[in-house]
């Protein structure tokens, strides 16, 4: 059995990872969301086996890390694979991002990923892989667009954070890996640039996390992979 944690599990790629993983009955799901309802409604979804699935509504700014360790652990003794998927986006010009905003981001973004990572790693198996969900927006050298000056910070920030853990983490067996997601069609994105109709459904780009959270560390370690067919 492998156990498999999910940030940002309740809607877009999140939702559509966590589908997907669950087709496995060897899977057993820790689905992470602040939104119960949400995640309520995507366990009525899963087909099959529902005893795998576990939601855990958990605010991933403000709520208790030590304490959604130590129940995971309760549940299921150790981790195999953590997906950080959580994200918020607020495209504003930069002239007008306030405190909040920045605030919103920098801790879904960054220091939530941080510190989950940080408070699970006692209970993450050597060969575990965790994988951080970042952007087109924070990958080095891509082309990046107006309003996304702090999103795209904190997901860069996530990049280098990957590359530091790959290296701190190699000596206890633990691979840390970042995909850099182009533009999925999801409702963050709607929101963000209204009109805009992306390449790409949450269901197809959960196919390729679904597999690389399971067999991606058996070839890469420490890296941040584009995987994008268009950006915004």
């Amino acid at each position: 059995m492998k156990n498999i944690v999910i940030t940002g599990a309740s809607s877009g790629i999140g939702r559509a990872s966590a589908i997907k993983l669950s087709e496995d009955i060897n899977n057993r799901l820790f689905l992470i969301s602040r939104n119960e309802a949400k995640l309520n409604d995507l366990l009525n979804k899963i087909k099959g086996n529902r005893d795998r699935i576990i939601i855990m509504p958990f605010d991933v700014i403000s709520g208790d890390y030590n304490e959604l360790s130590h129940q995971i652990k309760e549940i299921a003794g150790t981790v195999d694979v953590l997906i950080n998927n959580a994200g918020a986006l607020i495209n504003k010009p930069f002239s007008e991002i306030i405190i909040d905003d920045f605030d919103l981001m920098v801790n879904t973004n960054f220091k939530g990923p941080f510190f989950l990572i940080q408070r699970l790693l006692p209970i993450l198996n050597s060969g575990a892989h965790i994988v951080n969900i970042s952007s087109m927006g924070g990958f080095q050298g891509s082309v990046k667009f107006p309003g996304l000056s702090v999103y795209s910070s904190s997901k860069g920030a996530l990049a280098i954070l990957t590359e530091c853990l790959a290296l701190e983490l190699k000596q206890v067996g633990i691979s840390v890996n970042c995909l850099a997601l182009g533009s999925v069609q999801t409702d963050m994105l709607k929101e963000a640039f209204p009109g805009y109709q992306a390449p790409l459904t949450s269901e197809t780009m959960a196919e390729f996390i679904a597999d690389f959270a399971l067999n991606g560390h058996k070839w890469i370690n420490g890296k941040i992979i584009p995987v994008s067919i268009s950006t915004p």
